[in-house]
């Protein structure tokens, strides 16, 4: 049995009819007594409240302690107040985000587990592929498909090619991303969205069946790709788009997961695959890595070990996406000069190393094409083509 303290539920009524503005840990004071009271009307309150201070706070120990708090209090919220389960979902994904920003990852993951089964599966999958769970993520969104979650957007259908491909499963990835390009298309016939969107998507799909060892499949989406890409450099976008840099990011950092050390629960690795939903702890020492990469290519140059140092700058410059891939402000001035490098050390290669140098001007090509500079980029993917077609 509840004792309930009046002094104390009078104190909280008189601050919130107060004619002053409370602040947020007053609101919170006055919300957990008064949610002891009157819990339909502020129980509800107390988790907005911890949850707003929660992502005020820069403190992540803090952090992780509020979002406990509003995941307890969501929890005891009883069935059929309104937005309960969006309150529950929203207090589950603060909690498990601090907790993996902490490093307690399987605290974090057994949080993961508990949204999943709130309907929402997407951090859970995320942090299998962090682990390189990839089987499991893959059937993760299995299940949700099956329980009717749609998974017809390019942000979906890329993380789940990504997690099948992870799994080995190259001929399945390619064909939930043949589904993908295929719709693409024919939103860009009918413009509904940007043409430069089907390029990138093209691009990498015949990454994918290069990998997949299915050579005449890559080169006829290379083809496919420079033709729409001759289209933009003849006549440009039919229609102008909002800032698209996402889905060329999403797609060049998931190009260069096969050049990283392998994620495993004890060294997690990004979700390639996925815009958004990268942990705080992992993307933290993605980017951590850069300092010794920007040593290792010193090295390399000094020691004229010029194939190992084409891959490490690519490495560098994925990174530089990370970091900062999605900001629209001087973009090509701050991203051209890490592929231009990429270009002309393939270029100083000996003639029987193409590839490196057809993905070095692919690469770039796709960042010209981020840029809106599509002549250029139709001259440099022009010539990449021509590589690959006569190795």
């Amino acid at each position: 049995m509840v004792t309930i303290d009046h002094d104390a539920v009078l104190r909280a009524r008189v601050l919130l009819l107060g004619s002053g503005r409370p602040s947020e840990a007053e609101l919170i004071g006055a919300y957990r007594v008064l949610a002891e009271v009157s819990p339909k009307v502020y129980v509800p309150k107390l988790v907005d409240a911890l949850l707003e201070l929660r992502y005020q706070s820069r403190d992540p120990k803090v952090a992780v302690a509020l979002a406990a708090e509003a995941s307890r209090v969501a929890r005891r919220m009883e069935a059929g107040l309104p937005n309960r389960a969006e309150r529950l979902r929203r207090a589950l994904d603060a909690h498990q985000s601090a907790l993996f920003a902490l490093g307690r990852r399987a605290e974090g993951r057994a949080i993961c587990e508990e949204l999943a089964e709130a309907g929402r599966s997407e951090p859970l999958a995320s942090a299998l592929a962090e682990e390189g769970r990839f089987r499991e993520a893959v059937e993760l969104e299995e299940a949700a498909v099956r329980n009717g979650i749609p998974e017809h957007s390019f942000w979906s259908r890329v993380r789940r090619a990504a997690n099948l491909e992870g799994a080995g499963l190259h001929d399945a990835a390619s064909t939930v991303f043949r589904g993908l390009v295929e719709e693409t298309r024919r939103e860009a016939a009918e413009q509904r969205t940007a043409l430069a969107i089907l390029t990138w998507e093209l691009v990498h799909f015949s990454r994918m069946r290069e990998t997949a060892g299915d050579g005449a499949g890559a080169a006829a989406a290379r083809q496919e790709a420079l033709s729409v890409l001759e289209e933009l450099a003849n006549t440009g976008e039919p229609k102008n788009w909002s800032c698209i840099l996402g889905w060329w990011r999403t797609l060049f950092v998931l190009s260069g997961r096969a050049a990283e050390p392998a994620a495993s629960p004890e060294s997690p690795m990004p979700p390639f695959g996925t815009e958004l939903g990268w942990s705080r702890e992992v993307r933290d020492r993605f980017l951590g890595m850069l300092p010794g990469l920007e040593v290792e290519a010193a090295r390399l140059r000094e020691a004229g070990r010029l194939p190992e140092l084409v891959d490490v700058q690519r490495r560098i410059s994925i990174r530089a996406a990370v970091r900062e891939g999605d900001c629209p402000h001087l973009f090509e001035e701050r991203f051209t000069p890490y592929f231009d490098e990429g270009v002309a050390l393939a270029r100083r290669l000996p003639d029987g190393d193409a590839a490196r140098l057809a993905r070095a001007l692919t690469d770039r090509s796709m960042l010209l094409v981020a840029a809106r500079s599509f002549e250029p980029a139709h001259a440099d993917f022009a010539e990449a083509v021509a590589l690959l077609h006569d190795r």
